[in-house]
Protein backbone atom coordinates (compact mmCIF):
# COMPACT_ATOMS: atom_id res chain seq x y z
CA UNK A 1 0.00 0.00 0.00
CA UNK A 2 2.96 2.20 0.15
CA UNK A 3 3.18 2.09 -3.45
CA UNK A 4 -0.89 3.17 -3.57
CA UNK A 5 -0.40 5.58 -1.15
CA UNK A 6 2.69 6.94 -2.96
CA UNK A 7 1.12 7.02 -6.74
CA UNK A 8 -2.24 9.38 -5.45
CA UNK A 9 0.19 11.70 -3.49
CA UNK A 10 -0.46 14.15 -6.73
CA UNK A 11 -3.78 13.67 -7.98
CA UNK A 12 -5.42 16.58 -5.16
CA UNK A 13 -3.28 19.31 -7.32
CA UNK A 14 -4.97 18.56 -10.07
CA UNK A 15 -8.06 18.61 -8.68
CA UNK A 16 -9.06 14.68 -8.48
CA UNK A 17 -9.86 12.81 -5.42
CA UNK A 18 -8.01 9.55 -3.87
CA UNK A 19 -11.62 7.46 -3.19
CA UNK A 20 -12.47 8.55 -6.69
CA UNK A 21 -10.05 6.89 -8.84
CA UNK A 22 -9.59 3.91 -6.07
CA UNK A 23 -13.12 3.02 -6.54
CA UNK A 24 -13.26 3.09 -10.15
CA UNK A 25 -10.13 0.86 -9.41
CA UNK A 26 -11.57 -1.40 -7.55
CA UNK A 27 -10.20 -0.60 -4.64
CA UNK A 28 -11.22 -0.26 -1.30
CA UNK A 29 -10.45 2.69 -0.08
CA UNK A 30 -9.89 1.64 3.61
CA UNK A 31 -6.79 -0.21 3.01
CA UNK A 32 -5.24 3.22 2.47
CA UNK A 33 -5.08 3.17 5.97
CA UNK A 34 -4.08 -0.55 6.76
CA UNK A 35 -0.18 -0.50 6.74
CA UNK A 36 0.19 -4.32 6.07
CA UNK A 37 -2.50 -4.08 3.23
CA UNK A 38 -1.69 -5.54 -0.13
CA UNK A 39 -3.39 -5.95 -3.53
CA UNK A 40 -2.75 -7.47 -6.66
CA UNK A 41 -0.64 -5.96 -9.41
CA UNK A 42 -3.71 -6.65 -11.55
CA UNK A 43 -5.05 -4.06 -9.58
CA UNK A 44 -2.40 -1.54 -9.03
CA UNK A 45 -1.72 -1.09 -12.89
CA UNK A 46 -5.44 -0.40 -13.24
CA UNK A 47 -4.78 2.30 -10.78
CA UNK A 48 -1.87 3.60 -12.79
CA UNK A 49 -3.50 3.75 -16.09
CA UNK A 50 -6.36 5.31 -14.95
CA UNK A 51 -4.06 8.33 -13.33
CA UNK A 52 -2.47 8.30 -15.93
CA UNK A 53 -5.30 8.95 -18.31
CA UNK A 54 -7.27 10.82 -15.95
CA UNK A 55 -4.31 13.76 -15.79
CA UNK A 56 -2.51 13.21 -19.22
CA UNK A 57 0.35 12.54 -17.22
CA UNK A 58 2.27 9.54 -16.80
CA UNK A 59 4.50 11.21 -13.95
CA UNK A 60 1.28 11.07 -12.08
CA UNK A 61 1.12 15.16 -11.17
CA UNK A 62 4.27 14.26 -8.83
CA UNK A 63 6.37 16.56 -10.60
CA UNK A 64 6.66 20.54 -11.33
CA UNK A 65 5.46 19.93 -15.07
CA UNK A 66 3.33 16.84 -16.62
CA UNK A 67 4.71 13.69 -18.32
CA UNK A 68 2.24 13.64 -21.17
CA UNK A 69 0.73 10.34 -22.08
CA UNK A 70 3.39 8.54 -24.75
CA UNK A 71 6.51 9.63 -22.68
CA UNK A 72 7.42 6.20 -21.97
CA UNK A 73 6.84 5.18 -25.58
CA UNK A 74 8.85 7.96 -26.71
CA UNK A 75 11.57 6.69 -24.21
CA UNK A 76 11.48 3.28 -24.96
CA UNK A 77 12.23 4.05 -28.77
CA UNK A 78 15.04 6.39 -28.00
CA UNK A 79 16.71 3.32 -26.61
CA UNK A 80 15.73 0.56 -28.71
CA UNK A 81 18.59 1.28 -31.15
CA UNK A 82 21.50 1.38 -28.34
CA UNK A 83 23.82 -1.23 -29.13
CA UNK A 84 24.92 -1.73 -25.24
CA UNK A 85 23.14 -1.38 -21.87
CA UNK A 86 25.66 1.36 -21.20
CA UNK A 87 24.27 3.53 -24.36
CA UNK A 88 20.88 2.42 -23.15
CA UNK A 89 21.09 3.77 -20.30
CA UNK A 90 23.04 6.97 -21.01
CA UNK A 91 19.87 7.92 -23.57
CA UNK A 92 17.49 6.96 -20.78
CA UNK A 93 19.42 9.71 -18.80
CA UNK A 94 19.92 12.35 -21.62
CA UNK A 95 15.59 11.86 -22.30
CA UNK A 96 15.31 12.40 -18.91
CA UNK A 97 17.02 15.70 -17.91
CA UNK A 98 14.54 16.97 -21.62
CA UNK A 99 11.22 15.83 -19.85
CA UNK A 100 11.94 16.55 -15.97
CA UNK A 101 13.09 19.21 -14.19
CA UNK A 102 13.02 17.75 -10.41
CA UNK A 103 15.04 14.80 -11.00
CA UNK A 104 18.43 14.33 -12.66
CA UNK A 105 19.31 10.87 -13.71
CA UNK A 106 23.16 10.19 -14.37
CA UNK A 107 25.45 6.24 -15.34
CA UNK A 108 28.67 6.63 -13.01
CA UNK A 109 31.10 3.90 -12.60
CA UNK A 110 33.25 3.72 -10.05
CA UNK A 111 35.84 0.48 -9.56
CA UNK A 112 33.71 -2.74 -10.81
CA UNK A 113 30.74 -1.33 -9.96
CA UNK A 114 28.38 0.54 -11.92
CA UNK A 115 25.99 3.15 -10.58
CA UNK A 116 22.62 4.80 -11.56
CA UNK A 117 22.47 7.95 -9.45
CA UNK A 118 18.89 10.00 -9.20
CA UNK A 119 19.42 13.28 -7.60
CA UNK A 120 16.84 15.90 -6.89
CA UNK A 121 17.41 19.19 -8.65
CA UNK A 122 14.58 20.73 -7.20
CA UNK A 123 12.25 20.52 -4.41
CA UNK A 124 8.78 18.36 -6.09
CA UNK A 125 5.64 19.72 -5.36
CA UNK A 126 4.42 17.18 -3.31
CA UNK A 127 4.81 15.85 0.27
CA UNK A 128 6.99 13.05 1.90
CA UNK A 129 4.70 10.03 0.84
CA UNK A 130 5.30 11.33 -3.07
CA UNK A 131 8.68 11.93 -2.81
CA UNK A 132 9.35 8.39 -2.11
CA UNK A 133 7.35 7.39 -4.67
CA UNK A 134 8.67 9.91 -7.34
CA UNK A 135 11.92 7.65 -6.30
CA UNK A 136 11.22 4.81 -6.23
CA UNK A 137 9.25 4.70 -9.22
CA UNK A 138 12.01 6.64 -11.44
CA UNK A 139 14.14 3.56 -10.34
CA UNK A 140 11.98 0.85 -10.97
CA UNK A 141 10.93 2.55 -14.41
CA UNK A 142 14.89 3.10 -15.37
CA UNK A 143 15.61 -0.67 -13.73
CA UNK A 144 13.02 -2.54 -15.17
CA UNK A 145 13.49 -0.98 -18.61
CA UNK A 146 16.92 -1.59 -18.76
CA UNK A 147 16.66 -5.36 -17.90
CA UNK A 148 13.63 -5.91 -20.81
CA UNK A 149 16.01 -4.12 -22.94
CA UNK A 150 18.76 -6.86 -22.91
CA UNK A 151 16.28 -9.90 -21.67
CA UNK A 152 18.12 -10.46 -19.03
CA UNK A 153 17.73 -9.69 -15.13
CA UNK A 154 20.03 -6.68 -13.61
CA UNK A 155 20.00 -7.39 -9.75
CA UNK A 156 21.40 -4.72 -7.76
CA UNK A 157 23.47 -5.19 -5.26
CA UNK A 158 22.91 -2.14 -2.93
CA UNK A 159 20.54 0.98 -3.19
CA UNK A 160 21.06 4.37 -1.07
CA UNK A 161 17.81 6.03 -0.90
CA UNK A 162 17.98 9.98 -0.35
CA UNK A 163 15.25 9.58 2.69
CA UNK A 164 14.17 8.36 6.16
CA UNK A 165 12.39 4.76 5.68
CA UNK A 166 9.30 4.39 4.50
CA UNK A 167 6.52 2.52 6.35
CA UNK A 168 7.06 0.01 3.60
CA UNK A 169 10.77 -0.27 3.95
CA UNK A 170 10.83 -3.89 5.01
CA UNK A 171 9.96 -4.75 1.48
CA UNK A 172 12.65 -3.09 -0.12
CA UNK A 173 15.04 -6.24 -0.09
CA UNK A 174 12.70 -8.15 -2.19
CA UNK A 175 11.39 -4.94 -4.56
CA UNK A 176 15.38 -3.21 -4.95
CA UNK A 177 18.28 -5.12 -3.31
CA UNK A 178 19.46 -7.18 -0.69
CA UNK A 179 21.35 -4.34 0.90
CA UNK A 180 19.79 -1.39 1.02
CA UNK A 181 20.23 2.25 3.34
CA UNK A 182 18.26 5.49 3.74
CA UNK A 183 19.10 9.21 4.48
CA UNK A 184 21.85 9.10 1.80
CA UNK A 185 22.65 12.74 0.27
CA UNK A 186 20.95 11.05 -3.30
CA UNK A 187 19.88 7.69 -4.42
CA UNK A 188 22.66 5.43 -6.29
CA UNK A 189 21.92 1.95 -7.52
CA UNK A 190 25.07 -0.16 -7.92
CA UNK A 191 25.34 -3.13 -9.90
CA UNK A 192 28.37 -5.06 -11.46
CA UNK A 193 29.89 -2.97 -14.41
CA UNK A 194 30.44 -5.55 -16.60
CA UNK A 195 27.00 -5.41 -17.09
CA UNK A 196 27.29 -2.06 -19.30
CA UNK A 197 28.36 -4.44 -22.19
CA UNK A 198 25.11 -6.51 -22.43
CA UNK A 199 23.48 -6.15 -25.96
CA UNK A 200 20.06 -4.63 -26.45
CA UNK A 201 17.87 -7.18 -27.69
CA UNK A 202 14.84 -6.56 -28.00
CA UNK A 203 12.70 -4.98 -31.19
CA UNK A 204 10.20 -2.80 -32.50
CA UNK A 205 7.45 -6.00 -32.47
CA UNK A 206 8.91 -7.10 -28.79
CA UNK A 207 8.66 -3.63 -27.98
CA UNK A 208 4.55 -3.57 -29.29
CA UNK A 209 4.13 -6.39 -26.98
CA UNK A 210 5.99 -4.48 -23.89
CA UNK A 211 4.08 -1.48 -24.35
CA UNK A 212 0.58 -3.51 -24.71
CA UNK A 213 1.67 -4.73 -21.17
CA UNK A 214 2.39 -1.65 -19.66
CA UNK A 215 2.52 -0.85 -16.70
CA UNK A 216 2.52 -4.07 -15.51
CA UNK A 217 5.71 -5.00 -17.75
CA UNK A 218 8.10 -2.31 -15.41
CA UNK A 219 5.84 -3.36 -12.49
CA UNK A 220 8.04 -6.70 -12.31
CA UNK A 221 11.31 -6.35 -11.50
CA UNK A 222 13.90 -8.81 -13.39
CA UNK A 223 15.22 -9.96 -9.95
CA UNK A 224 15.26 -12.60 -7.31
CA UNK A 225 12.04 -13.21 -6.84
CA UNK A 226 11.82 -14.46 -10.47
CA UNK A 227 15.06 -16.94 -10.01
CA UNK A 228 12.96 -20.29 -10.27
CA UNK A 229 11.57 -18.95 -13.64
CA UNK A 230 15.06 -18.28 -14.79
CA UNK A 231 16.46 -21.65 -13.75
CA UNK A 232 13.90 -23.34 -16.10
CA UNK A 233 14.56 -20.91 -18.86
CA UNK A 234 18.34 -21.91 -18.57
CA UNK A 235 17.00 -25.77 -18.50
CA UNK A 236 15.26 -25.35 -21.54
CA UNK A 237 18.07 -23.62 -23.43
CA UNK A 238 20.66 -25.77 -22.51
CA UNK A 239 18.68 -28.71 -23.59
CA UNK A 240 17.63 -27.39 -27.53
CA UNK A 241 16.53 -28.96 -29.34
CA UNK A 242 14.90 -31.32 -26.87
CA UNK A 243 12.01 -30.12 -25.36
CA UNK A 244 12.13 -31.47 -21.68
CA UNK A 245 8.64 -31.89 -20.24
CA UNK A 246 8.00 -30.02 -17.16
CA UNK A 247 8.22 -33.75 -15.13
CA UNK A 248 11.56 -34.02 -16.34
CA UNK A 249 13.04 -30.01 -15.37
CA UNK A 250 10.99 -31.14 -12.06
CA UNK A 251 13.14 -33.77 -11.53
CA UNK A 252 16.39 -31.86 -12.50
CA UNK A 253 15.57 -29.05 -9.88
CA UNK A 254 14.66 -31.78 -7.26
CA UNK A 255 11.04 -30.48 -6.91
CA UNK A 256 7.55 -32.15 -7.84
CA UNK A 257 5.81 -31.39 -10.85
CA UNK A 258 3.04 -29.89 -8.60
CA UNK A 259 5.31 -27.63 -6.85
CA UNK A 260 7.37 -26.46 -9.83
CA UNK A 261 4.11 -25.52 -11.18
CA UNK A 262 2.78 -23.49 -7.75
CA UNK A 263 5.83 -21.83 -7.32
CA UNK A 264 6.17 -20.68 -11.23
CA UNK A 265 2.38 -19.28 -10.77
CA UNK A 266 3.58 -17.29 -7.46
CA UNK A 267 6.28 -15.63 -9.86
CA UNK A 268 4.04 -14.78 -12.36
CA UNK A 269 4.39 -16.94 -14.86
CA UNK A 270 3.82 -20.67 -16.14
CA UNK A 271 5.88 -23.27 -17.89
CA UNK A 272 4.59 -23.08 -21.02
CA UNK A 273 5.06 -19.04 -21.11
CA UNK A 274 8.70 -19.39 -20.06
CA UNK A 275 9.18 -21.91 -22.97
CA UNK A 276 7.22 -19.84 -25.76
CA UNK A 277 9.17 -17.02 -24.47
CA UNK A 278 12.55 -18.60 -25.05
CA UNK A 279 11.82 -19.36 -28.14
CA UNK A 280 10.40 -16.26 -29.47
CA UNK A 281 13.33 -14.83 -28.42
CA UNK A 282 15.66 -17.11 -29.76
CA UNK A 283 14.05 -16.78 -32.77
CA UNK A 284 13.54 -12.83 -33.21
CA UNK A 285 17.20 -12.45 -32.37
CA UNK A 286 18.69 -15.23 -34.84
CA UNK A 287 16.44 -14.03 -38.08
CA UNK A 288 17.27 -10.64 -37.39
CA UNK A 289 21.18 -11.13 -36.54
CA UNK A 290 22.61 -14.23 -38.07
CA UNK A 291 22.03 -15.74 -41.85
CA UNK A 292 20.96 -18.84 -40.25
CA UNK A 293 18.82 -20.38 -42.56
CA UNK A 294 15.06 -20.55 -41.35
CA UNK A 295 15.06 -24.73 -41.69
CA UNK A 296 17.62 -24.88 -39.38
CA UNK A 297 15.86 -22.40 -36.91
CA UNK A 298 13.20 -24.44 -36.56
CA UNK A 299 14.71 -27.50 -36.05
CA UNK A 300 17.30 -25.91 -33.17
CA UNK A 301 14.09 -24.50 -31.48
CA UNK A 302 12.40 -28.18 -31.42
CA UNK A 303 9.70 -27.61 -33.60
CA UNK A 304 9.07 -30.66 -35.47
CA UNK A 305 8.82 -29.36 -38.91
CA UNK A 306 8.73 -26.05 -40.93
CA UNK A 307 5.26 -25.79 -40.69
CA UNK A 308 4.94 -26.08 -37.16
CA UNK A 309 8.20 -23.29 -36.71
CA UNK A 310 5.53 -20.60 -38.96
CA UNK A 311 2.16 -21.24 -37.17
CA UNK A 312 4.13 -20.27 -34.04
CA UNK A 313 5.87 -17.60 -34.52
CA UNK A 314 2.97 -16.08 -37.10
CA UNK A 315 0.84 -16.27 -33.42
CA UNK A 316 4.03 -14.36 -31.63
CA UNK A 317 4.83 -11.78 -33.96
CA UNK A 318 1.86 -11.45 -36.43
CA UNK A 319 4.32 -12.42 -39.56
CA UNK A 320 5.95 -15.34 -40.92
CA UNK A 321 9.38 -16.12 -39.95
CA UNK A 322 10.71 -14.86 -43.58
CA UNK A 323 8.75 -11.80 -43.71
CA UNK A 324 10.08 -10.74 -40.30
CA UNK A 325 13.76 -11.46 -41.27
CA UNK A 326 13.06 -8.93 -44.36
CA UNK A 327 12.15 -6.31 -42.21
CA UNK A 328 14.01 -6.51 -39.71
CA UNK A 329 16.84 -8.10 -40.62
CA UNK A 330 20.86 -6.49 -39.60
CA UNK A 331 22.27 -8.72 -42.26
CA UNK A 332 21.97 -10.35 -45.59
CA UNK A 333 19.81 -13.60 -44.65
CA UNK A 334 20.73 -16.88 -46.56
CA UNK A 335 17.50 -18.05 -46.80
Amino acid sequence: MGFVRGILSGVSRAGLTAEALLDRAGIATHLLHERSARIPVARYAALYRLINESLDDEGFALFSRPLRRGSFEFLCRAVLSAPTLEQALQRIARFLHVVLDDLEMELETSGHAAVIVISEEQALPVGAAGRVFAYEWLLRMIHGLAAWLVAHPLPLDEVSFPYPPPLHAADYELVFAPRYTFDAPRLEARFPAEWLALPVRRDEAALRSFLADAPASITTLYRRDRALALRVREHLRAALPEQPTLPAIARHLFLSPRTLHRRLEDEGTSFRAIKDGLRRELAIDWLSKTARPLSCIGADLGFADAAAFYRAFSAWTGSGPREYRKRFRHIPPSA
